[in-house]
């Protein structure tokens, strides 16, 4: 009887009708034509649930920033709400939607991922639960997981898809792009294709051996050798530069209090030196490396910074990415490199996400998440696109596709990191991604590509440092 009347309780959230909170979501039925002529702010905002926070203008769209009611646990609606923050880049209803989500913080500011230029559409963007302000209040950390986040998505895809009719595709970077995909693993109804960047796949969180192999023969062999020296010689001169690191705290007023110490912390951001280059710097970018035999204290702790961040590890560098520390200790897994190269001079080795979240947040890991989305990706990916960086160190352990899959591909950008997408690709492989993106959007034998813009095609948001993917 119980299950009985939980699932009658789940099926009546779905169909749209009003929980015990006050929450209720739209069906994906289509309104009457008279709503074509509706100002698109008013159709959005009669949305139940759905109320403006602002709009700002922007030649040639209409851009809404936004609040929508969601429910803190999706399989139990009548335990209370909170305001998931969404914002809306406005472009016609006649055309396709693209639902992005970077797996963190939604901009305020109109831009466009890829996709959304491709097919020339509207783009709806999704603040991740649990990053402020999309957290509820108080916050019971257990709901925050990729089930709960999925179904976030399904609802605003339910409650916005009687207002953009076309073909919808999910997409996301790096965080996002894993995002992207377990939602399609748990609402493969939803969307009609999926693009996903640098997407990580910690499938067995304790063997990490791939990420080894990779940093072991990634780019030119001169680059590697002299970073694991600039790497080795921030650690030799430990003292000296920890005096200069505790200056950088108090002059910013920085804490370290979730990692636990002042060495802890300085060792974290040294140790993430190599992969975070890898992460994110061109190759070019090689000849910038100093010479460790002969640089001074100033310009390593100088030239650490700007490839890591001293910031990083402080309390007020991690408290905005709490969310992602917790997921990445109880679902999404973690690299756990060696560095053979530092085992002489390292103290603490590389640490786990349990470091870097505050200690009265429980957490404990579920081996089975990553296993089930990677398994259910392999046999059953039908219009996904996963795009990797050849030099990004997040690809060493990818999404792949079994003989289950349909009408989907992982394809490769030569020379690429963590920033690579389908414009990097060779020219047969961005030809193949583009007329797949179009296709899946409905717009088979077109061109749609909107005109580049270079505020709205920009990379926004604050760069994420290695251990965030």
């Amino acid at each position: 009887m119980r299950k009985t009347l939980r699932w009658l309780l789940s099926l009546v959230v779905l169909i749209g009708t009003v929980s015990a909170a006050g929450l209720s979501t739209a069906t994906a039925v289509e309104q009457p034509a008279t709503a074509a002529a509706t100002d698109i702010k008013d159709r959005l905002l009669a949305i139940p649930g759905m109320s403006l926070i602002e709009e700002k203008p922007y030649t040639g769209y209409r851009y809404f920033v936004l609040n929508y009611t969601q429910p803190i646990d999706h399989k139990h609606p009548s335990k209370g709400t909170f305001q998931q923050r969404i914002t809306v880049l406005h472009k016609d209803v006649s055309r396709p939607t693209v639902m992005f989500t970077s797996g963190y913080n939604v901009s305020t500011n109109p831009s466009r991922s890829e996709p959304t230029r491709i097919v020339d559409g509207n783009q709806v963007s999704v603040e991740y639960r649990f990053f402020t302000p999309s957290r509820p209040q108080p916050a019971d950390w257990t709901k925050l997981d990729i089930w709960q986040a999925a179904s976030d998505q399904h609802r605003i895809f339910q409650a916005l898809k009687p207002v953009y009719g076309q073909k919808w595709l999910t997409t996301g970077g790096s965080k996002g792009g894993m995002t992207a995909t377990y939602y399609e693993r748990f609402y493969p109804r939803d969307m009609d294709g999926v693009v996903a960047y640098v997407a990580p796949n910690d499938v067995v969180n304790d063997e990490d051996s791939a990420y080894d192999r990779f940093l072991a023969n990634v780019g030119p062999k001169d680059c590697r050798v002299a970073l694991q020296k600039v790497q080795r010689e921030t650690l030799v001169r430990r003292d000296a530069l920890e005096t200069k690191y505790k200056e950088y705290l108090a002059a910013n007023n920085y804490t370290v209090n979730t990692v636990g110490s002042v060495d802890k912390a300085y060792e974290a951001t040294v140790l993430d030196l190599f992969w975070g280059f890898w992460q994110y710097q061109p190759e070019s970018a090689c000849a910038d490396v100093p010479d460790a035999a002969t640089v001074t204290d100033q310009a390593l702790f100088d030239y650490v910074d700007a490839v890591g961040g001293w910031s990083s590890y402080a309390d007020q560098g991690l408290t905005q990415y709490t969310p992602y520390y917790y997921q990445a200790g109880t679902q999404l897994g973690s690299p756990d490199i060696k560095q053979p190269w530092l085992a002489d001079l390292s103290r603490y080795g590389y640490q786990p996400p349990r470091n870097f979240v505050p200690r009265d947040i429980p957490m404990k890991f579920q081996p089975w998440a990553m296993r089930d989305v990677d398994t259910w990706v392999r046999h059953n990916a039908t219009r996904m696109l996963y795009v990797y960086g050849d030099n990004d160190p997040w690809g060493a352990e990818r999404f792949r596709l079994g003989s289950g899959a349909r009408d989907s591909y992982v394809l490769t950008a030569p020379h690429a990191n963590h920033g690579a997408n389908v414009a990097g690709l060779t020219a047969d492989d961005k030809a193949l991604a583009t007329s797949r993106i179009l296709a899946w959007a409905g717009l088979s034998g077109t061109t749609a590509k909107a005109p580049h813009d270079a505020k709205l095609d920009r990379v926004d948001g604050a760069r994420e440092l290695k251990l965030r993917p």
